[in-house]
């Protein structure tokens, strides 16, 4: 604790918190496999475009980044979550800097650590989680240019702005309440009397500018395929969002809240007293931090949108700060070294005790996405595809969360050719795609998947129809099992106007074969 001002304490902490998390992850998933939105984040990135038909680019162009240097595997994804974990706290800690020294720098990093933000909902690395970096650092940029009214702060500003709203629109929220803030600001008339704020918007747009014109010249898919997902609500369900959005982003404070009151005791009662004597940048960053919460609430109501309490995770970090750095007081070395001991005692346990038990009752009772079975189920589709073609399977479609996972634990990799599906999403099929054939993967009990599958497979002249049982097995003990239907639409076999295929098997053997089950996998369905 004592190089904290040194400069090695701070990077010291959040590697062993990157270290810790990452056992935990690697233990309690071992017989489970990525989470879909890691999936899709994957998939998105396999083509490096401005934007994507329901999310900005950014959380794409991160695992493109990542994966041209590390292997497309479990560990390593969780590594990335961690990694961007690990920048954002970073980042965190250069706000800090700017108000405090010593042990409250730790303090906050440490409170923060105690959320369940930078393991849990990091791990799914998705438009949300991409927030938790570039959050902080918009914010840490925006309070800089406030600050200094330089030139080379109010370019990084505009530019960490784009960046934010390239990883999510909600980033709008952020970026409205560093206007709210400037304006609402004692210093305001210095600041817009400068040319930083406007320096700042125009590097800002000139960054959206390619991303505006694919938003333009694309239809904005991903503001339609948002205000069709979460817009439409009526006004008093609405109104009911936008009541519990600020309660229950609050209720994730709960932890770091009771060990703030613990380190605080008796002085708890200067809060009143320090929040009036909070200094320029504190109470700059405390009018974004009720944008953050207003703004968000306001828009639900008068837009008719949900407002899920998840969606402001990424600025939590805020309140930390706030109460730490706003604090008069000292924080004695005996409250950080117990705050210390507290966090990574829960960051061990959860790795060495937490974490070998949560793998073993998956095993008998998988995720509920069937992330038991992703691997298993795309190795035993490839194998399937490979009985009838000696080339590599290019494309894949079928239930949207399997469909992922093929593209991901496939040997060959092949590409989620989603407009197969549905034509209006990307256009119809290319011939190219007709001519080198595809599969389906559906979930055994998912009747409807099935259907649609084999409805627009029957196009084809032939298609052949599989059934094969995966069963999860842990350190050798097996588990639960998992019936899958795949379809299979072999090279050339060209589309029929509609006319039945020529030959589509039928039949089945025992799923239930012990030789096919302990190897992992079993199959039926007659051959082509």
């Amino acid at each position: 604790m004592d190089g904290v001002e040194a400069g090695w304490a701070v990077p010291l902490l959040v590697l062993g918190f990157v270290a810790v998390w990452q056992g935990f992850l690697s233990i309690a998933y071992f017989g489970g496999d990525l989470h879909p939105d890691v999936l899709e984040t994957w998939t998105l990135g396999r083509s490096l475009e401005w934007g994507y038909a329901k999310h900005p680019p950014l959380m794409g162009w991160v695992a493109r980044a990542w994966t041209s240097i590390f292997p497309l595997s479990n560990w390593s994804f969780q590594l990335m979550a961690l990694t961007n974990s690990a920048i954002a706290l970073w980042i965190v800690d250069l706000i800090s800097r700017c108000f405090v020294r010593g042990d409250k720098r730790l303090v906050v990093l440490l409170l923060l650590m105690l959320l369940p933000t930078y393991q849990f909902h990091a791990q799914r690395f998705n438009a949300n989680a991409v927030l938790l970096a570039t959050w902080p650092l918009a914010t840490y940029c925006f309070l800089k240019s406030f600050e200094t009214r330089r030139l080379g702060w109010a370019v990084a500003a505009g530019v960490a702005g784009a960046l934010a709203m390239l990883g999510k629109y909600y980033s709008v929220f952020l970026i409205i309440s560093f206007a709210f803030a400037a304006i609402c600001h004692p210093q305001r008339r210095a600041y817009f009397g400068s040319c930083v704020p406007w320096i700042s918007v125009i590097v800002g747009l000139a960054s959206l500018g390619p991303h505006l014109y694919w938003l333009v010249t694309t239809g904005a898919k991903p503001c339609v395929y948002a205000l069709a997902t979460h817009a439409g609500k009526a006004f008093g369900p609405s109104v009911l969002a936008a009541l519990l959005f600020i309660p229950g982003a609050a209720m994730v404070l709960v932890l770091p809240a009771v060990a703030w009151i613990l380190i605080a005791g008796e002085r708890l009662k200067r809060f009143s007293r320090d929040f009036r004597a909070l200094n320029s940048g504190l109470w700059l960053l405390f009018l974004v931090s009720v944008g953050t919460m207003i703004f968000p609430a306001i828009t639900a109501v008068a837009l008719g949108t949900d407002m899920e309490p998840i969606w402001a995770l990424q600025g939590s970090f805020m309140i930390a700060i706030l109460i730490v750095c706003g604090a008069s007081y000292s924080i004695e070395r005996f409250h950080t070294v117990n705050l210390a001991v507290a966090v990574i005692a829960i960051g061990v346990l959860a790795a060495v005790v937490a974490a070998p038990v949560h793998a073993l009752y998956r095993n008998s009772h998988p995720l509920h996405e069937g992330r038991n079975f992703y691997r298993m189920a795309a190795e035993e589709l490839t194998r399937l595809w490979r009985a009838q073609s000696d080339a590599a399977l290019p494309a894949v479609v079928g239930d949207d969360d399997l469909a992922l996972a093929l593209a991901f634990y496939s040997p060959d990799h092949p590409f989620y050719e989603q407009h197969l599906v549905n034509p209006g999403i990307r256009g119809p099929a290319s011939s190219d795609v007709l001519e080198r054939g595809w599969a389906a993967l559906c979930f055994g009990e998912d009747a409807g998947c099935i259907a649609a599958m084999e409805q627009i497979a029957a196009r084809t002249s032939r298609f052949v129809r599989s059934e094969f049982v995966v069963r999860s097995m842990l350190l050798g003990q097996p588990g639960a099992s998992q019936r899958f239907t795949a379809i299979i639409v072999p090279p050339s076999a060209e589309p029929t106007d509609g006319a039945a295929p020529a030959s589509v098997p039928s039949g089945t053997r025992d799923l239930t074969a012990p030789s096919r089950l302990a190897a992992g996998a079993g199959s039926t369905g007659a051959p082509e």
